[in-house]
């Protein structure tokens, strides 16, 4: 696994827009006011031309813009890191027009983003064999009030922090909107893991190590059998370490996050599983359909690995959340209710 330099001192951010761009409020003012803030802990700020760009259908710009604005930062020198500008709809239909092969072939660099992202964050993983940050877009550091979520990203870019841990409450709904766009977290939910080993129902779950890889459902299961699903390879490669898969969903209720579950288990990514960190879904938290929930949703299909399942664990769309490495090497504790992630560079 390569891992790119991380962001030293007077370093350069790149901001890229694969996604969706930053072109109405709360986004464009959380953008201003991030790039402010990093340019405060004196870095400089490069802007992607699709950055402020809303002329495409459920990202930036055209496929073809957002495949070439990501390729070029990503190989270019004049940037050390990027980070998205925020997530989106369709980034899947600009994987035609990103130049893989040059990104496997370039000097590694980190990429920051989550949701759509997982378009990057995760292919970066299993077809360049290179690490990413499965974290914030951009217009999150641009809150009013930095939480300890925020600095943990921004720490793992400067590779001051190798351990991240979870956080004691989390949001069901955000005070942010144009009137009130730098609004901080409105933490009004205490954090409650559930922890399964297997499909039983845990009290605790010992810890566990291996290689990280995940992100946001609702993508990951459009991959599956595409000319972009690297998975077998990948875990080939790594099953001498096994795999952490680290999962979160947005828009799918718990018949879906069941079914895309299904999907990606009957093609075999799960082949090599040492243990599944499951985030808080979004359109389904607390959901119930049919006698499912948005638990047996998913210990009905992987609690045959009988291997621990983390979950209401502090990743994804509701804030929150840990800054994940993906394709590092965790180590997964849980400790005094909460879950701690430690990452080596292997």
């Amino acid at each position: 696994m390569k891992y790119g330099l991380f962001l030293k001192d007077g370093g350069t951010i790149g901001l890229v827009a694969p996604s969706f761009g930053c072109t109405f409020e709360p986004y464009t003012s959380c953008m201003d006011e991030a790039i402010k803030r990093f340019k405060a802990l004196g870095y400089s700020v490069i802007e992607g031309p699709n950055c402020r760009k809303a002329d495409g259908i459920g990202i930036s710009s055209s496929p073809e813009n957002c495949g070439k604005e990501l390729t070029s930062f990503y190989c270019d020198d004049k940037t050390d890191v990027l980070i998205s500008c925020g997530g989106g709809e369709l980034m899947c239909e600009i994987l035609d027009y990103v130049d893989f092969d040059a990104i496997k072939a370039a000097k590694p660099k980190w990429f920051m983003g989550y949701s759509d992202n997982t378009n990057f964050t995760f292919l970066l993983n299993t077809i360049c064999d290179t690490a990413s940050i499965y974290g914030p877009c951009v217009g999150a550091f641009g809150t009013e009030e930095l939480h300890q979520a925020h600095n943990d990203a921004i720490g793992v870019l400067q590779g001051k922090l190798n351990r991240v841990s979870g956080y004691e409450k989390f949001e069901l709904e955000s005070l942010k909107d144009e009137e009130h766009p730098l609004a901080k977290y409105n933490l009004t939910e205490p954090k409650e893991l559930k922890l399964f080993m297997g499909s039983t129902q845990m009290n605790r779950v010992s810890t566990f190590s291996g290689r990280l890889t995940g992100g946001c459902l609702d993508c990951l299961a459009n991959l599956v059998g595409t000319k972009y699903d690297n998975v077998k390879a990948f875990n080939e490669k790594y099953k001498d370490d096994g795999i952490i898969w680290f999962l979160e969903a947005c828009d799918l209720n718990v018949m879906s996050i069941r079914r895309a579950l299904w999907n990606l288990d009957a093609a075999g990514w799960f082949k090599q599983a040492k243990g599944f960190i499951i985030g808080r879904p979004l359109a389904s938290w607390k959901q119930e359909m049919m006698g499912l929930d948005q638990y047996n949703a998913v210990t009905g299909i992987l609690g045959k690995y009988k291997v621990p399942i983390i979950m209401d664990a502090d990743i994804g769309h509701l804030p929150p959340a840990m800054p994940i490495i993906s394709g590092a090497l965790g180590k997964v504790f849980v400790e005094n209710e909460n879950i701690l992630v430690e990452y080596s560079y292997k």
